[in-house]
């Protein structure tokens, strides 16, 4: 035992015993490679269990996702899963996100779909095409766009 260890039992008062020290790491021992050692790999294989869809069917899906939300988490979670792929949603995924947004009462997140698809697109040229798309919706459902409401002071 270390002295310090020994110093704290005879402070408390307490009887020592004598305790088998092993050593902290095994001895190396020369082990014969093996073809399960060599191929060893810490990660796992991932598989899908989806097959690659295409753009159409992603918007039918999503479509779908969002005819069905019940509440704002919902809501919310099915836009960060649209958002999260490497392309913007049809209009038609976002006319539907933006319904589901009218349906569960959530002004905020019907505005910030806006802003999402603002940061998604390429261009600001991409973008005007998204709100002529969805202008007649956007005026139907009483959203505006966050440059309307807070314009940039010049």
């Amino acid at each position: 035992m270390q002295s310090v260890t020994l110093l704290r039992a005879a402070a408390r008062g307490c009887s020592l015993r004598a305790v088998a020290v092993r050593p902290a790491v095994a001895p190396l021992v020369a082990r014969p490679v093996t073809a399960a050692a060599v191929n060893f790999s810490t990660s796992v294989p991932r598989r899908s269990e989806h097959a690659e869809e295409t753009f159409e069917e992603f918007s039918a899906r999503f479509e779908k996702e969002f005819d069905s939300v019940q509440d704002v988490f919902e809501l919310q979670r099915n836009l960060n899963n649209a958002f999260a792929y490497d392309l913007v949603p049809s209009p038609s995924v976002l006319a539907a996100a933006l319904k589901a947004a009218r349906r569960v009462n959530d002004f905020a997140t019907a505005v910030r779909i806006f802003e999402g698809i603002k940061a998604k697109v390429e261009n600001k040229g991409q973008y005007e095409q998204y709100l002529e798309e969805l202008k007649p919706l956007r005026e139907e459902l009483g959203v505006p766009l966050k440059e309307d409401m807070y314009p940039e002071a010049k």
